[in-house]
Protein backbone atom coordinates (compact mmCIF):
# COMPACT_ATOMS: atom_id res chain seq x y z
CA UNK A 1 0.00 0.00 0.00
CA UNK A 2 1.02 3.51 -0.61
CA UNK A 3 0.95 6.36 1.72
CA UNK A 4 -0.81 9.33 0.95
CA UNK A 5 1.74 12.17 -0.35
CA UNK A 6 0.33 15.53 -0.45
CA UNK A 7 2.79 16.86 -3.41
CA UNK A 8 1.73 13.85 -5.66
CA UNK A 9 -0.48 15.46 -8.91
CA UNK A 10 -2.61 13.24 -10.90
CA UNK A 11 -1.46 12.54 -14.29
CA UNK A 12 -3.26 12.47 -17.93
CA UNK A 13 -0.74 11.57 -20.31
CA UNK A 14 -1.41 12.21 -23.85
CA UNK A 15 0.67 9.91 -26.12
CA UNK A 16 1.53 6.19 -26.71
CA UNK A 17 1.30 4.32 -23.62
CA UNK A 18 4.34 2.61 -24.72
CA UNK A 19 6.43 5.81 -25.11
CA UNK A 20 5.10 7.06 -21.97
CA UNK A 21 5.61 3.28 -19.83
CA UNK A 22 9.27 3.37 -20.79
CA UNK A 23 10.17 6.93 -20.57
CA UNK A 24 8.19 8.36 -17.65
CA UNK A 25 6.50 5.58 -15.47
CA UNK A 26 9.57 4.05 -12.83
CA UNK A 27 9.73 0.47 -11.86
CA UNK A 28 7.49 -1.21 -9.14
CA UNK A 29 6.11 1.98 -9.03
CA UNK A 30 2.24 0.84 -9.39
CA UNK A 31 -0.23 -0.69 -7.00
CA UNK A 32 -2.97 -1.29 -9.43
CA UNK A 33 -3.64 -1.67 -13.38
CA UNK A 34 -7.10 -1.87 -14.87
CA UNK A 35 -6.60 -2.09 -18.88
CA UNK A 36 -9.48 -2.39 -21.39
CA UNK A 37 -7.58 -2.32 -24.41
CA UNK A 38 -8.88 -1.89 -27.82
CA UNK A 39 -10.35 -5.70 -28.87
CA UNK A 40 -9.14 -7.27 -31.84
CA UNK A 41 -12.81 -7.42 -33.12
CA UNK A 42 -12.55 -5.43 -36.53
CA UNK A 43 -14.78 -2.69 -35.48
CA UNK A 44 -14.78 0.92 -36.07
CA UNK A 45 -15.73 2.95 -32.85
CA UNK A 46 -17.07 6.25 -32.76
CA UNK A 47 -17.36 9.17 -30.24
CA UNK A 48 -20.84 10.64 -30.51
CA UNK A 49 -20.76 14.24 -29.25
CA UNK A 50 -23.65 15.85 -27.67
CA UNK A 51 -24.00 19.78 -28.81
CA UNK A 52 -22.83 22.28 -25.84
CA UNK A 53 -23.96 20.61 -22.48
CA UNK A 54 -26.27 18.12 -23.90
CA UNK A 55 -29.75 20.04 -22.60
CA UNK A 56 -29.55 22.10 -26.45
CA UNK A 57 -31.33 20.56 -29.36
CA UNK A 58 -29.37 19.88 -32.31
CA UNK A 59 -27.27 17.00 -34.58
CA UNK A 60 -25.22 15.43 -32.91
CA UNK A 61 -21.50 14.92 -34.60
CA UNK A 62 -19.40 11.81 -34.62
CA UNK A 63 -15.62 11.56 -34.24
CA UNK A 64 -13.73 8.32 -34.65
CA UNK A 65 -12.52 7.86 -31.17
CA UNK A 66 -9.94 4.78 -32.83
CA UNK A 67 -9.55 2.35 -34.94
CA UNK A 68 -9.99 -0.99 -33.58
CA UNK A 69 -8.51 -2.98 -36.89
CA UNK A 70 -5.03 -4.48 -36.66
CA UNK A 71 -3.67 -5.01 -40.04
CA UNK A 72 0.16 -6.37 -40.44
CA UNK A 73 2.28 -3.73 -41.84
CA UNK A 74 5.71 -2.37 -41.48
CA UNK A 75 4.31 -1.01 -38.18
CA UNK A 76 3.45 -4.42 -37.12
CA UNK A 77 6.65 -5.49 -38.14
CA UNK A 78 8.74 -3.15 -36.42
CA UNK A 79 7.31 -3.57 -32.98
CA UNK A 80 7.44 -7.57 -33.74
CA UNK A 81 11.22 -7.47 -33.69
CA UNK A 82 11.19 -4.54 -31.29
CA UNK A 83 10.06 -7.03 -29.14
CA UNK A 84 11.98 -9.88 -29.69
CA UNK A 85 15.38 -8.06 -29.83
CA UNK A 86 14.21 -6.17 -26.55
CA UNK A 87 14.82 -2.51 -28.55
CA UNK A 88 11.32 -0.64 -27.88
CA UNK A 89 11.11 -1.66 -24.01
CA UNK A 90 12.88 -1.16 -21.03
CA UNK A 91 11.51 -4.80 -19.62
CA UNK A 92 13.64 -7.42 -21.50
CA UNK A 93 11.26 -10.33 -22.60
CA UNK A 94 11.83 -14.01 -21.26
CA UNK A 95 12.64 -16.60 -23.57
CA UNK A 96 9.02 -18.13 -22.97
CA UNK A 97 7.80 -14.82 -24.05
CA UNK A 98 10.06 -14.94 -27.21
CA UNK A 99 9.43 -18.46 -28.14
CA UNK A 100 5.95 -17.93 -27.70
CA UNK A 101 5.64 -14.93 -30.16
CA UNK A 102 7.65 -17.29 -32.61
CA UNK A 103 5.08 -19.92 -32.54
CA UNK A 104 2.51 -17.30 -32.78
CA UNK A 105 4.11 -15.97 -35.89
CA UNK A 106 4.58 -19.17 -37.78
CA UNK A 107 0.96 -20.33 -36.56
CA UNK A 108 -1.10 -16.65 -37.47
CA UNK A 109 1.14 -15.13 -40.15
CA UNK A 110 0.74 -11.56 -41.01
CA UNK A 111 -2.70 -11.46 -40.17
CA UNK A 112 -4.65 -9.01 -38.29
CA UNK A 113 -4.59 -10.97 -35.02
CA UNK A 114 -0.61 -11.28 -35.20
CA UNK A 115 -0.21 -7.33 -35.56
CA UNK A 116 -3.22 -6.77 -32.76
CA UNK A 117 -0.60 -9.46 -30.61
CA UNK A 118 2.66 -7.97 -31.70
CA UNK A 119 0.86 -4.34 -30.14
CA UNK A 120 0.23 -6.18 -27.01
CA UNK A 121 3.18 -8.01 -26.11
CA UNK A 122 5.58 -5.10 -25.53
CA UNK A 123 2.79 -3.28 -23.34
CA UNK A 124 2.10 -5.96 -21.26
CA UNK A 125 5.97 -6.25 -20.79
CA UNK A 126 6.10 -2.72 -19.61
CA UNK A 127 3.34 -2.82 -17.11
CA UNK A 128 4.59 -5.81 -15.41
CA UNK A 129 7.96 -3.49 -14.87
CA UNK A 130 5.81 -0.51 -13.67
CA UNK A 131 3.81 -2.84 -10.92
CA UNK A 132 5.00 -3.42 -7.59
CA UNK A 133 5.55 -6.55 -6.23
CA UNK A 134 2.77 -6.66 -4.06
CA UNK A 135 0.11 -5.05 -7.31
CA UNK A 136 -2.03 -6.85 -9.33
CA UNK A 137 -3.08 -6.16 -13.10
CA UNK A 138 -6.92 -6.62 -14.63
CA UNK A 139 -6.84 -6.94 -18.25
CA UNK A 140 -10.05 -6.07 -19.75
CA UNK A 141 -11.03 -8.29 -23.40
CA UNK A 142 -13.34 -9.97 -25.45
CA UNK A 143 -13.27 -13.88 -26.81
CA UNK A 144 -12.19 -12.81 -30.00
CA UNK A 145 -8.99 -12.22 -28.68
CA UNK A 146 -8.91 -13.39 -24.95
CA UNK A 147 -7.12 -17.24 -25.81
CA UNK A 148 -4.15 -15.39 -27.09
CA UNK A 149 -4.02 -12.83 -24.98
CA UNK A 150 -3.89 -15.66 -21.79
CA UNK A 151 -0.77 -17.14 -23.45
CA UNK A 152 0.89 -13.60 -23.78
CA UNK A 153 -0.24 -12.91 -19.50
CA UNK A 154 1.42 -16.57 -18.57
CA UNK A 155 4.47 -16.14 -19.98
CA UNK A 156 4.75 -12.40 -19.14
CA UNK A 157 3.29 -12.88 -15.12
CA UNK A 158 3.79 -16.20 -14.76
CA UNK A 159 1.35 -19.45 -15.10
CA UNK A 160 1.23 -19.55 -10.95
CA UNK A 161 0.22 -15.34 -10.65
CA UNK A 162 -3.11 -16.08 -12.92
CA UNK A 163 -5.99 -15.36 -10.03
CA UNK A 164 -8.71 -15.41 -11.54
CA UNK A 165 -11.23 -15.09 -15.12
CA UNK A 166 -13.07 -12.69 -13.97
CA UNK A 167 -16.78 -13.06 -16.67
CA UNK A 168 -18.86 -9.37 -16.36
CA UNK A 169 -22.35 -11.06 -17.69
CA UNK A 170 -24.51 -8.32 -19.00
CA UNK A 171 -27.92 -8.11 -20.91
CA UNK A 172 -28.54 -6.15 -24.31
CA UNK A 173 -30.50 -6.31 -27.28
CA UNK A 174 -29.41 -8.13 -30.69
CA UNK A 175 -29.55 -11.66 -31.47
CA UNK A 176 -27.41 -13.57 -33.60
CA UNK A 177 -29.25 -15.67 -36.16
CA UNK A 178 -27.12 -18.53 -36.07
CA UNK A 179 -25.53 -18.07 -32.53
CA UNK A 180 -26.19 -17.59 -28.71
CA UNK A 181 -25.91 -14.22 -27.81
CA UNK A 182 -22.75 -13.07 -26.97
CA UNK A 183 -23.43 -11.07 -23.50
CA UNK A 184 -20.61 -11.12 -22.00
CA UNK A 185 -16.49 -9.59 -21.29
CA UNK A 186 -13.67 -11.21 -19.78
CA UNK A 187 -10.99 -9.66 -17.40
CA UNK A 188 -8.09 -11.61 -16.57
CA UNK A 189 -6.62 -10.75 -12.83
CA UNK A 190 -2.99 -11.63 -12.27
CA UNK A 191 -0.31 -10.25 -9.86
CA UNK A 192 3.23 -9.93 -9.91
CA UNK A 193 3.79 -12.00 -7.25
CA UNK A 194 2.54 -14.15 -4.54
CA UNK A 195 2.49 -11.43 -1.79
CA UNK A 196 0.25 -9.52 -3.41
CA UNK A 197 -2.41 -6.80 -1.90
CA UNK A 198 -6.35 -8.11 -1.54
CA UNK A 199 -8.68 -6.53 0.35
CA UNK A 200 -11.45 -9.25 1.31
CA UNK A 201 -13.54 -6.47 2.97
CA UNK A 202 -13.37 -5.46 -0.74
CA UNK A 203 -14.36 -8.19 -2.01
CA UNK A 204 -17.82 -9.32 -0.80
CA UNK A 205 -21.13 -9.15 -2.29
CA UNK A 206 -24.53 -9.45 0.12
CA UNK A 207 -26.42 -12.60 0.14
CA UNK A 208 -30.24 -12.69 -1.07
CA UNK A 209 -32.69 -13.16 0.56
CA UNK A 210 -33.63 -16.63 -0.88
CA UNK A 211 -30.22 -17.65 0.27
CA UNK A 212 -30.76 -16.49 3.53
CA UNK A 213 -34.32 -18.04 3.85
CA UNK A 214 -32.80 -21.11 3.80
CA UNK A 215 -31.16 -20.66 7.35
CA UNK A 216 -34.27 -21.53 9.78
CA UNK A 217 -32.87 -22.34 12.97
CA UNK A 218 -31.72 -20.10 15.32
CA UNK A 219 -29.70 -20.26 18.39
CA UNK A 220 -27.35 -17.56 20.27
CA UNK A 221 -24.76 -17.66 17.92
CA UNK A 222 -27.85 -16.81 14.87
CA UNK A 223 -29.53 -18.39 12.69
CA UNK A 224 -27.55 -21.57 10.71
CA UNK A 225 -28.65 -24.40 8.54
CA UNK A 226 -27.77 -27.93 9.13
CA UNK A 227 -25.30 -30.04 6.44
CA UNK A 228 -24.12 -33.19 6.46
CA UNK A 229 -19.99 -33.36 6.02
CA UNK A 230 -18.47 -36.42 4.19
CA UNK A 231 -17.19 -37.97 7.13
CA UNK A 232 -21.18 -38.11 8.00
CA UNK A 233 -21.44 -35.54 10.87
CA UNK A 234 -23.46 -32.53 11.06
CA UNK A 235 -22.49 -29.38 11.35
CA UNK A 236 -24.50 -25.89 12.14
CA UNK A 237 -23.30 -23.30 9.30
CA UNK A 238 -24.21 -19.95 9.94
CA UNK A 239 -25.66 -17.40 8.45
CA UNK A 240 -23.31 -14.02 6.99
CA UNK A 241 -24.41 -11.14 5.40
CA UNK A 242 -22.01 -11.12 2.55
CA UNK A 243 -19.61 -13.33 1.04
CA UNK A 244 -17.06 -13.45 -0.93
CA UNK A 245 -17.38 -12.41 -5.12
CA UNK A 246 -18.14 -15.38 -7.52
CA UNK A 247 -15.88 -14.80 -10.62
CA UNK A 248 -18.80 -13.92 -12.73
CA UNK A 249 -20.10 -10.45 -12.17
CA UNK A 250 -23.59 -9.77 -13.32
CA UNK A 251 -23.45 -5.78 -13.94
CA UNK A 252 -25.62 -3.64 -16.19
CA UNK A 253 -24.20 -2.14 -19.28
CA UNK A 254 -25.07 1.28 -19.51
CA UNK A 255 -28.33 2.32 -20.24
CA UNK A 256 -29.33 5.30 -22.45
CA UNK A 257 -30.57 7.31 -19.56
CA UNK A 258 -28.01 6.73 -17.38
CA UNK A 259 -26.47 9.69 -15.40
CA UNK A 260 -22.75 8.33 -16.04
CA UNK A 261 -23.47 7.72 -19.39
CA UNK A 262 -21.02 9.70 -22.03
CA UNK A 263 -21.88 8.18 -25.29
CA UNK A 264 -18.35 6.99 -25.15
CA UNK A 265 -18.36 3.57 -27.56
CA UNK A 266 -16.75 1.66 -25.30
CA UNK A 267 -17.46 3.20 -21.69
CA UNK A 268 -17.29 0.83 -19.15
CA UNK A 269 -19.90 1.05 -15.84
CA UNK A 270 -18.59 2.75 -12.82
CA UNK A 271 -19.79 -0.37 -10.21
CA UNK A 272 -17.39 -2.47 -12.55
CA UNK A 273 -14.55 -0.37 -11.72
CA UNK A 274 -15.65 0.15 -8.38
CA UNK A 275 -15.33 -3.84 -7.59
CA UNK A 276 -12.12 -3.82 -8.98
CA UNK A 277 -10.09 -1.26 -7.65
CA UNK A 278 -11.74 -1.69 -3.98
CA UNK A 279 -10.81 -5.41 -3.74
CA UNK A 280 -6.76 -4.45 -5.15
CA UNK A 281 -5.84 -0.82 -3.48
CA UNK A 282 -6.71 1.05 -0.79
CA UNK A 283 -6.76 5.11 -0.07
CA UNK A 284 -3.62 7.20 -1.70
CA UNK A 285 -2.28 3.79 -3.75
CA UNK A 286 -1.75 4.61 -7.89
CA UNK A 287 -4.05 3.25 -10.10
CA UNK A 288 -2.91 2.86 -13.79
CA UNK A 289 -5.37 2.85 -16.52
CA UNK A 290 -2.71 2.88 -19.82
CA UNK A 291 -6.25 2.62 -22.18
CA UNK A 292 -8.10 5.11 -20.32
CA UNK A 293 -10.34 6.22 -23.38
CA UNK A 294 -13.52 8.20 -21.57
CA UNK A 295 -11.95 8.30 -17.57
CA UNK A 296 -14.04 5.88 -16.22
CA UNK A 297 -11.12 4.09 -13.90
CA UNK A 298 -9.76 7.71 -13.03
CA UNK A 299 -13.38 8.71 -12.40
CA UNK A 300 -13.58 5.97 -10.09
CA UNK A 301 -10.03 6.16 -8.54
CA UNK A 302 -10.31 9.59 -7.63
CA UNK A 303 -14.24 9.15 -6.03
CA UNK A 304 -12.49 6.25 -3.92
CA UNK A 305 -9.16 8.28 -3.01
CA UNK A 306 -6.90 6.52 -5.08
CA UNK A 307 -3.70 8.34 -6.88
CA UNK A 308 -4.22 7.63 -10.30
CA UNK A 309 -2.45 7.72 -14.13
CA UNK A 310 -4.58 7.99 -16.98
CA UNK A 311 -2.73 7.74 -20.88
CA UNK A 312 -4.66 7.73 -24.12
CA UNK A 313 -3.34 8.16 -27.72
CA UNK A 314 -6.27 10.18 -29.07
CA UNK A 315 -6.81 13.55 -27.62
CA UNK A 316 -10.45 13.01 -27.45
CA UNK A 317 -10.23 11.41 -24.70
CA UNK A 318 -7.89 13.53 -22.92
CA UNK A 319 -10.30 16.28 -23.54
CA UNK A 320 -13.61 13.99 -22.56
CA UNK A 321 -11.63 12.78 -19.28
CA UNK A 322 -10.84 16.72 -18.57
CA UNK A 323 -14.46 17.86 -18.89
CA UNK A 324 -15.74 14.73 -16.84
CA UNK A 325 -13.35 15.36 -13.77
CA UNK A 326 -13.83 19.43 -13.98
CA UNK A 327 -17.55 18.62 -13.90
CA UNK A 328 -17.40 16.04 -10.97
CA UNK A 329 -15.50 19.43 -8.19
CA UNK A 330 -18.93 20.03 -7.59
CA UNK A 331 -19.98 16.88 -6.58
CA UNK A 332 -16.67 15.49 -4.56
CA UNK A 333 -12.99 16.41 -3.88
CA UNK A 334 -11.46 16.12 -6.92
CA UNK A 335 -7.39 16.56 -6.36
CA UNK A 336 -5.09 18.50 -8.73
CA UNK A 337 -4.69 16.51 -11.94
CA UNK A 338 -2.26 18.06 -14.90
CA UNK A 339 -2.10 17.08 -18.68
CA UNK A 340 1.36 15.86 -20.00
CA UNK A 341 1.88 15.88 -23.99
CA UNK A 342 -0.67 18.64 -24.66
CA UNK A 343 0.81 21.75 -26.91
CA UNK A 344 1.35 24.24 -23.82
CA UNK A 345 2.55 26.64 -26.51
CA UNK A 346 2.85 27.35 -30.15
CA UNK A 347 6.03 25.38 -30.84
CA UNK A 348 4.86 21.76 -29.08
CA UNK A 349 1.46 22.68 -31.61
CA UNK A 350 3.77 22.60 -34.21
CA UNK A 351 5.44 19.63 -33.11
CA UNK A 352 2.22 17.99 -32.92
CA UNK A 353 0.38 18.65 -36.00
CA UNK A 354 3.99 17.14 -37.70
CA UNK A 355 3.52 13.59 -35.45
CA UNK A 356 -0.29 13.60 -35.94
CA UNK A 357 -2.40 16.03 -37.75
CA UNK A 358 -5.69 15.08 -36.99
CA UNK A 359 -4.92 14.33 -33.51
CA UNK A 360 -3.58 18.79 -33.56
CA UNK A 361 -6.46 19.66 -35.39
CA UNK A 362 -8.90 17.48 -32.36
CA UNK A 363 -6.82 19.71 -29.63
CA UNK A 364 -7.26 22.86 -31.47
CA UNK A 365 -10.94 22.38 -31.73
CA UNK A 366 -11.33 21.51 -27.76
CA UNK A 367 -9.49 24.72 -26.97
CA UNK A 368 -12.74 26.55 -27.85
CA UNK A 369 -14.69 25.05 -25.15
CA UNK A 370 -17.90 23.80 -26.33
CA UNK A 371 -16.65 22.63 -30.40
CA UNK A 372 -17.05 19.49 -31.51
CA UNK A 373 -14.75 17.58 -33.76
CA UNK A 374 -15.94 16.15 -37.29
CA UNK A 375 -16.20 12.73 -38.14
CA UNK A 376 -13.42 11.45 -40.08
CA UNK A 377 -9.41 11.87 -40.16
CA UNK A 378 -9.97 12.93 -43.43
CA UNK A 379 -11.57 16.19 -44.42
CA UNK A 380 -15.45 16.42 -44.38
CA UNK A 381 -16.46 18.71 -46.68
CA UNK A 382 -14.21 21.69 -45.46
CA UNK A 383 -15.89 21.40 -41.77
CA UNK A 384 -13.04 20.17 -39.48
CA UNK A 385 -15.56 20.85 -36.11
CA UNK A 386 -18.53 22.35 -35.71
CA UNK A 387 -20.58 24.67 -32.80
CA UNK A 388 -24.13 24.66 -31.94
CA UNK A 389 -25.28 27.38 -29.91
CA UNK A 390 -28.82 29.09 -28.85
CA UNK A 391 -30.70 31.26 -31.25
CA UNK A 392 -33.67 31.88 -29.95
CA UNK A 393 -34.36 34.09 -33.37
CA UNK A 394 -33.93 30.87 -34.83
CA UNK A 395 -36.80 28.19 -35.78
CA UNK A 396 -34.98 26.15 -34.56
CA UNK A 397 -33.31 27.82 -31.87
CA UNK A 398 -30.14 26.47 -32.77
CA UNK A 399 -27.50 28.40 -34.57
CA UNK A 400 -24.72 26.81 -36.31
CA UNK A 401 -20.62 27.90 -36.59
CA UNK A 402 -18.20 25.66 -38.67
CA UNK A 403 -14.15 25.92 -37.92
CA UNK A 404 -11.44 25.16 -40.53
CA UNK A 405 -7.75 23.95 -38.98
CA UNK A 406 -4.91 24.32 -41.12
CA UNK A 407 -1.70 23.11 -39.55
CA UNK A 408 0.73 24.47 -42.76
CA UNK A 409 2.66 27.40 -42.58
CA UNK A 410 1.10 28.71 -45.75
CA UNK A 411 -1.71 31.08 -45.35
CA UNK A 412 -2.95 32.96 -48.11
CA UNK A 413 -6.77 34.38 -49.22
CA UNK A 414 -7.63 31.20 -51.06
CA UNK A 415 -8.46 29.42 -47.69
CA UNK A 416 -11.02 31.93 -47.02
CA UNK A 417 -12.90 32.12 -50.41
CA UNK A 418 -12.88 28.38 -49.91
CA UNK A 419 -14.44 28.87 -46.07
CA UNK A 420 -16.73 31.06 -47.16
CA UNK A 421 -18.31 28.45 -50.03
CA UNK A 422 -18.12 26.06 -47.43
CA UNK A 423 -20.25 28.46 -44.85
CA UNK A 424 -23.06 28.98 -47.66
CA UNK A 425 -23.16 25.40 -48.46
CA UNK A 426 -23.90 24.24 -44.62
CA UNK A 427 -25.79 27.04 -43.87
CA UNK A 428 -24.09 27.87 -40.84
CA UNK A 429 -23.84 31.41 -39.10
CA UNK A 430 -20.69 32.05 -39.03
CA UNK A 431 -16.65 30.21 -39.54
CA UNK A 432 -13.82 30.13 -37.42
CA UNK A 433 -10.34 29.94 -39.40
CA UNK A 434 -7.57 28.78 -36.83
CA UNK A 435 -4.07 29.12 -38.19
CA UNK A 436 -0.43 29.83 -37.10
CA UNK A 437 0.35 33.17 -38.66
CA UNK A 438 -1.96 36.01 -38.32
CA UNK A 439 -4.52 36.39 -41.99
CA UNK A 440 -2.91 38.54 -44.01
CA UNK A 441 -4.34 41.80 -45.26
CA UNK A 442 -6.30 39.99 -48.45
CA UNK A 443 -8.12 37.36 -45.93
CA UNK A 444 -9.12 40.35 -44.35
CA UNK A 445 -10.48 41.66 -46.73
CA UNK A 446 -12.06 38.64 -48.05
CA UNK A 447 -13.55 38.12 -44.82
CA UNK A 448 -14.84 41.94 -44.32
CA UNK A 449 -16.85 41.12 -47.75
CA UNK A 450 -18.87 38.55 -45.75
CA UNK A 451 -20.41 41.04 -43.53
CA UNK A 452 -22.05 40.55 -40.16
CA UNK A 453 -24.94 38.46 -38.51
CA UNK A 454 -27.18 39.86 -35.98
CA UNK A 455 -26.79 37.25 -32.42
CA UNK A 456 -28.44 39.01 -29.50
CA UNK A 457 -28.04 42.49 -30.32
CA UNK A 458 -24.88 42.35 -31.70
CA UNK A 459 -22.79 42.05 -34.81
CA UNK A 460 -21.04 39.20 -35.09
CA UNK A 461 -18.32 38.70 -38.36
CA UNK A 462 -19.38 36.14 -40.27
CA UNK A 463 -15.04 35.33 -40.97
CA UNK A 464 -13.62 35.32 -37.92
CA UNK A 465 -9.69 34.24 -37.71
CA UNK A 466 -7.50 32.49 -34.68
CA UNK A 467 -4.36 31.60 -34.50
CA UNK A 468 -2.87 29.06 -32.45
CA UNK A 469 -0.91 31.52 -30.19
CA UNK A 470 -4.55 33.09 -29.11
CA UNK A 471 -5.63 29.65 -27.77
CA UNK A 472 -3.20 30.09 -25.40
CA UNK A 473 -4.66 33.31 -24.56
CA UNK A 474 -8.60 33.70 -25.12
CA UNK A 475 -10.39 33.28 -21.62
CA UNK A 476 -12.36 29.94 -22.27
CA UNK A 477 -14.27 28.46 -19.80
CA UNK A 478 -16.43 25.18 -20.29
CA UNK A 479 -19.24 26.98 -18.67
CA UNK A 480 -19.68 29.36 -21.16
CA UNK A 481 -21.60 28.10 -24.37
CA UNK A 482 -20.13 31.80 -25.94
CA UNK A 483 -16.83 32.08 -24.63
CA UNK A 484 -15.87 31.18 -28.64
CA UNK A 485 -17.28 34.78 -30.21
CA UNK A 486 -14.29 36.69 -31.18
CA UNK A 487 -14.04 39.28 -33.24
CA UNK A 488 -10.77 38.87 -35.22
CA UNK A 489 -10.99 43.05 -36.17
CA UNK A 490 -11.17 44.62 -32.63
CA UNK A 491 -10.11 42.62 -30.20
CA UNK A 492 -12.12 39.18 -27.81
CA UNK A 493 -14.84 39.76 -26.51
CA UNK A 494 -13.65 40.04 -22.80
CA UNK A 495 -14.94 37.75 -20.39
CA UNK A 496 -17.09 40.09 -18.70
CA UNK A 497 -19.35 40.64 -21.46
CA UNK A 498 -19.36 37.01 -22.00
CA UNK A 499 -21.10 37.00 -18.96
CA UNK A 500 -23.68 39.73 -19.51
CA UNK A 501 -24.31 37.78 -22.51
CA UNK A 502 -25.29 34.58 -20.37
CA UNK A 503 -27.04 36.38 -17.82
CA UNK A 504 -29.63 38.32 -20.89
CA UNK A 505 -30.00 34.68 -22.52
CA UNK A 506 -30.95 33.00 -19.68
CA UNK A 507 -33.11 35.48 -17.99
CA UNK A 508 -35.09 35.84 -21.06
Amino acid sequence: MTQQNSKWINKLYFGDNLDILRDKIPDNFLDLIYLDPPFQSGKDYNQIFQPGNGEYKGATAQIQAFEDTWKWGPEAQKAYEGLINGTIIKEKPNQKLIDLMKSMRSYLDQTSMMAYLAMMAPRLLELKRVLKNTGSIYLHCDPTASHYLKLLMDSIFGVGNFRNEIIWSYQGTGEPKKAFKRKHDIIFFYTKTDDYFFDTKGAVEKISDFSKSKYTRKDEGGYYKEIRHKDGKIYKQYQKESMRLRDVWDIPIINAMAKERLNYPTQKPEALLERIIKASSSKGDIVLDPFCGCGTTVAVAEKLERRWIGIDITYVAIDIISKRLSANKKKTHIANFEIDGEPKDVYSAKKLVADDPFQFQIWAISKLGIATPSETKSADRGVDGIINFVDKSKKSEVGKAIIQVKGTENIDPSMVRDLKGTLKSQDADFAILITFKKPTQGMINEATEEGYFEFMGRKIPRIQFLTIEDLFKVPISLQLPYSFIIDPFNKPIIEKELKEMQKDLFNE
